[in-house]
């Protein structure tokens, strides 16, 4: 899978994904750790990568904004941390690249609910 993390992407989950070989690429390495949430969500889709982040404000941009990207919202505290690695592995084992590249996933301790983005499937 290929994903774009945020910079308020915990340490332990970015270990956590390259454990599981997932191709994975961080803001601040490509220059954009000040970069505005619409940057960022413009530079996931033009690397087709999965924006993967805490911050609650890209479902707005994803759904209000009309900017489609495909998004996972890490919805956690340090205390749920392994039940949501957990629950992120399975999401992204059962779904392809293709398709959470068109879904805005919330996952939290006690699951996830994934959205389609408008116009995208």
């Amino acid at each position: 899978m290929k994903l774009l993390l945020d910079q308020d992407v915990y340490q332990g989950t970015v270990r956590f994904l390259l454990e599981l070989n997932h191709d994975i690429l961080q803001v601040e390495e490509i220059g954009m750790a000040q970069a505005s949430d619409e940057e960022i969500l413009k530079a996931a889709k033009g690397q087709n990568r999965i924006l993967v982040t805490r911050d609650r404000d890209y479902g707005n941009l994803v759904f209000v904004q009309a900017i489609h990207v495909g998004v996972i919202y890490l919805r956690l505290s340090l205390a749920h941390l392994s039940r949501v690695h957990s629950i992120l592995s399975h999401v992204l084992e059962i779904y392809s690249q293709e398709r959470l590249s068109k879904s805005f996933v919330v996952i939290e301790s006690t699951g996830y609910r994934l959205r389609d983005l408008p116009n995208s499937l």
